[in-house]
């Protein structure tokens, strides 16, 4: 698969590539204090049951939800959430689970990935998730860790990712967990639904 990079941000653009265009119902949360929405849902990458040892108590903290990017070009950028740190792991980020998706396609080039959930901090509306990608047709990048950060605002939702700096995940070789960038990228209207529960740890 070939990037376009006539620019940085472009790279950033054509590699932010992977975000998968959504599949499955992801699980809403409910909000503070309350019980979960809906009960553990499947991922949104393969129908697998996140955090199923909590089913019906609410998580410590989650993100859920499936949204496209704004792109003046046309581009179709995808990003999907499925992960949740479960209430019996409030002190350990590390111990989340769940997945995401990811993909980016213009003029018929691009790539997606899958990755499984290894660490999610929230606070307040904002999320940020990491992940070791397990599937991909992006060459290099399985294997690899990437992270995602999400500002839940309604209908218009942030995003921002750990290679917006490179323009391309298979340049974060190191990455450590729960690492990504500012939530600088606009969601396109009328898709944002990106759900944050925020995390209440005992500081």
């Amino acid at each position: 698969m070939r990037y376009v990079r006539s620019n940085r941000l472009r790279a950033v653009a054509l590699t932010a590539a992977l975000l998968a265009t959504a599949t499955a119902g992801t699980a809403a949360a409910a909000g503070d204090g309350g019980t979960e929405s809906s009960e553990s849902a499947e991922s949104a990458a393969g129908g697998k049951p996140v955090a199923s040892a909590d089913r019906g108590q609410r998580p410590a903290a989650s993100l859920a939800g499936t949204a496209k990017l704004t792109r003046s070009l046309g581009d179709d950028i995808t990003f999907s959430f499925d992960a949740r740190l479960a209430a019996k792991h409030n002190d350990d980020p590390l111990q989340a689970t769940g997945t995401f998706r990811f993909s980016h396609y213009l003029n018929g080039e691009g790539a997606w990935a899958e990755a499984d959930v290894d660490c999610l901090v929230t606070g307040g509306k904002v999320a940020v998730v990491s992940g070791v990608i397990t599937d991909t047709d992006l060459p290099g990048a399985k294997g690899l860790r990437v992270g995602v950060t999400v500002h839940d605002q309604g209908r218009n939702d942030r995003l921002g990712y750990s290679w917006a700096a490179t323009g391309s995940p298979v340049e974060d070789k190191d990455l450590a967990p729960c690492v990504s960038s500012a939530p600088f990228e606009k969601v396109k209207r009328g898709t944002g639904d990106f759900r944050v529960l925020p995390w209440q740890p005992e500081l």
